[in-house]
């Protein structure tokens, strides 16, 4: 029995998208996805994707999932109809984006999402915005976002920064700053509320100062980094400096799952091979970063991410009557190094058995797999033709 994984950034609706935009950077990566998102990607097909990626991430051991994607309403209700705690809410772009909203419209939104998300329900998450990028979002209107939010009661605020060296080199040649200090000017890294950065891999000296005193967050996603040849995140590095570092999957677009348990497995031989030292990040602050870390990093560090009396039953159950499991000498190394997502048995979350015997307990999965199939087919047809 361990906590849930808290899986710190990633896209679930984007399931429906997995294999479409192979062997590119992540400025190659998202042209093509965002032509593909902006073709396929309604509210219907949002909602599809998201039960797809609840379903995906519980059978990995992942109960809470920080999530960035628009049409943020389906998307929300779509996980939640799954059983799963998902913290996701409204994303922005200074452009329509594939969504084609244009900004006044978004901000409208932003306005309603506290009311919405009470409506839909589900276990208790922040109230989460999602500005895409300091490159895709200007310092004013990320100020704008920050100046609403900072009237709401739990409030928090998730955001791609500096996951590649060319991400930084566009925003420090446009605005003069580097993205942190970009947000930073715009007023979001005062310490107010919560904020985690997606990726986080080139922060300098100063910009991880800077997140350091915020008491921010990084989500590491070492898969998506790797296959998008984006670098490495120095996991010793990042915590010498005072910065809390939780674990994420990023969308099956550049990662190709929701596996929590391979991103762990990455992140402890990353930390490794980045500082050059093999007994540097034992299994066990790994296994933190999947959990109670990422569960501070939403400000729920009082509710999940540890197994102790008066928390919240976000729960896994693991079946070590395997080969591959045998014997157990250090418990801690097994699960980094050696278990994986099937292995999961049972998955409870907020106190309801929601997977049992590695089957949905909430919804029809011969069912959400035809419909994911179909809708997949038409999104790829879409995206060539897009």
């Amino acid at each position: 029995l361990l906590p849930g994984f808290i899986n710190l950034h990633t896209h679930t609706p984007m399931t429906l998208l997995r294999g479409l935009s192979e062997d590119v950077d992540l400025q190659g990566f998202l042209k093509r996805v965002w032509a593909a998102e902006g073709a396929a990607m309604d509210p219907e097909t949002a909602y599809l994707g998201a039960q797809l990626g609840a379903l995906e991430s519980l059978q990995a051991g992942s109960t809470t999932q920080l999530d960035m994607y628009f049409h943020h309403v389906e998307t929300h209700r779509g996980a939640v109809t799954v059983g799963t705690r998902h913290a996701g809410g409204p994303t922005f772009f200074d452009f329509p984006g594939p969504d084609h909203r244009s900004w006044d419209q978004r901000m409208a939104y932003l306005d309603s999402w506290q009311a919405e998300l009470k409506e839909i329900g589900g276990p208790q998450v922040p109230s989460t915005v999602c500005p895409h990028g300091t490159y895709t979002v200007s310092e004013q209107h990320l100020a704008d976002i920050i100046s609403v939010i900072s009237d709401w009661d739990n409030p928090l605020l998730t955001i791609h920064m500096s996951e590649n060296r060319a991400e930084n080199a566009d925003v420090l040649s446009r605005f003069g700053k580097t993205p942190t200090e970009l947000l930073a000017s715009a007023g979001g890294l005062t310490g107010a509320f919560p904020v985690v950065f997606g990726h986080g891999v080139h922060l300098s000296d100063t910009d991880r100062a800077t997140v350091a005193a915020a008491n921010a967050a990084v989500a590491h996603c070492p898969g998506s980094n790797l296959k998008l040849a984006s670098g490495a995140l120095n996991w010793k590095q990042w915590h010498s400096d005072g910065i809390r570092v939780g674990i994420g999957t990023d969308g099956c677009s550049s990662s190709n799952d929701l596996d929590m348990w391979q991103a762990i497995r990455l992140s402890g031989l990353l930390a490794r091979l980045t500082s050059g030292e093999p007994d540097t990040t034992p299994a066990i602050e790994v296994l933190r970063g999947a959990t109670i870390e990422g569960a501070r990093a939403l400000g729920l560090g009082d509710l999940i991410g540890s197994v102790e009396v008066g928390k919240r039953a976000d729960l896994q159950l693991i079946n070590l009557d395997a080969a591959h499991l045998t014997p157990v000498h250090d418990v801690h190394a097994l699960l980094v190094y050696a278990a994986g997502r099937g292995d999961v048995n049972d998955v409870i979350v907020d106190g309801e058995l929601v997977l049992h015997n590695r089957r949905s307990t909430r919804i029809d999965e011969a069912e959400l797999l035809h419909k994911a199939r179909e809708r997949g087919a038409a999104a790829a047809k879409a995206a060539d033709e897009a």
